[in-house]
């Protein structure tokens, strides 16, 4: 064998040995890689999300708050103060509950349940009062 061939050989056997490295190296990369993105989503499947707990009442506070808002910029908008009578019936807040209802009659006079259900909150809002007067 003569020094050219050598040569080869042994350039040959240099090539082959990055190249295997190169693999391994791609190989160990590629897995690591899978790893850290798998292992925090494991994470948090395992863990149930944390989500704060509030009272119900907390909630509908919050609600009637934003529709408040809403009827700020849109006093004539019938789904925010019919929102808002909910809210404030499931609050037990018949007095507030009153004011937008009596809009919502001007608004939709054609509506009887909303004439209804206002004639049933002022006979309530009637009743509470003559009890808080008649006590001492």
């Amino acid at each position: 064998m003569g020094s050219d061939e050598k040569y080869l050989i042994n350039r040959r056997k240099q090539i082959e040995r990055r190249q295997r490295f190169l693999t391994v190296v791609s190989i160990v990369s590629f897995f690591g890689s899978i790893i850290f993105s798998a292992v925090p989503a494991i994470q948090q499947a395992m863990n149930p999300p944390k989500v704060a707990v509030g009272s119900p009442e907390n909630s509908l506070e919050k609600q009637a708050k934003g529709l408040e808002m809403v009827l700020q910029r849109e006093p004539e908008n019938q789904v925010a103060l019919e929102g808002l009578v909910n809210v404030r019936l499931n609050l037990k807040d018949t007095q507030g509950a009153i004011q937008p209802l009596e809009k919502l009659v001007k608004l939709r006079p054609e509506r009887q349940d909303y004439k209804v259900v206002l004639g049933r909150l002022k006979k309530e809002q009637n009743k509470s009062d003559s009890q808080t007067n008649n006590q001492p």
